[in-house]
């Protein structure tokens, strides 16, 4: 199985830690995010990996020569998706792809492998524990979802929190035939909404993936969940690098 791991952005709040190198770069214990990433998933079994990059990607080609490259010239103009996408080429075989700026242990990645659905997410459920040390990143900003007989049946930022089963963690697992939806329906997004307003977003362009997701679940398309407890962390903020120093429990 390959991985895709999406990292074109900057990663402005967290600075100064990200001012001349890519987010994925930051130190937790002593290891960057994506070494933690790559052991998650090597654990599993898997090698094969891609790496969407923009911001200092040639920082990243240098340390991690072994990995396929696909670039995003213009990450500062677009999104998540847009990144994701660049690696669509790339999606004929089954896949997992993974936000680039996250903590995940080995057994988040083996439990979302072992699932055999077309879509699954990696959700943390036991997400409000960490949130209540995050004064600078509130609920309000997670990407949740509702789920109903392990169907996710919306995912948003704006679910409340008490309805909410858990947070998406960044992290999903997409089958051949998965895979095929997503970019079918990134496509006919894409052919719809290129240069207009899609969902929330000013533009199409600037997209996140799980603007098209919630987009799929409402034009018919299942994706299920794989659950996670405090397998997870992202580092979106300055405040987020320092409390995880202390509260990322795993080792390498």
């Amino acid at each position: 199985m390959k991985a895709i791991i999406i990292g074109a952005g900057r990663g402005i709040r967290l600075m100064p830690t990200t001012a001349d190198h890519p987010k994925c770069f930051a130190q937790i214990k002593g290891t960057r995010i994506l070494d933690w990433i790559l052991h998650a998933l090597k654990s599993n079994g898997i090698e094969d990996i891609c790496f969407v990059g923009g911001y200092r990607i040639e920082k990243v080609q240098k340390e991690y020569p072994q990995f396929t490259y696909r670039h995003n010239k213009d990450w500062e103009n677009n999104n998540i998706l847009k990144s994701l996408m660049h690696a669509k080429d790339l999606m004929n075989e089954p896949f997992v792809c993974c936000y680039s700026d996250i903590l995940i242990s080995p057994g988040l990645v083996e439990n979302l492998c072992a699932a055999s659905n077309e879509i699954t997410l990696a959700v943390d459920t036991t997400w409000l524990e960490r949130y209540q040390f995050r004064t600078e990143h509130p609920p309000d900003d997670a990407e949740k979802i509702t789920a109903v007989n392990g169907i996710v049946t919306r995912i948003h930022r704006g679910i409340d929190p008490k309805i909410t089963h858990g947070e998406y963690t960044g992290v999903a697992k997409f089958s051949s035939a998965g895979a095929k939806v997503l970019k079918d329906q990134y496509q006919r997004c894409k052919k719809l909404y290129s240069g207009k307003p899609f969902r929330e977003t000013q533009v199409f362009e600037k997209a996140y993936a799980i603007q098209l997701f919630q987009e799929m679940i409402e034009t018919g398309t299942i994706m299920h969940h794989s659950d996670t407890q405090q397998e997870y962390m992202e580092i979106d903020t300055q405040q987020d690098f320092e409390l995880a120093q202390t509260q990322w429990k795993f080792d390498l």
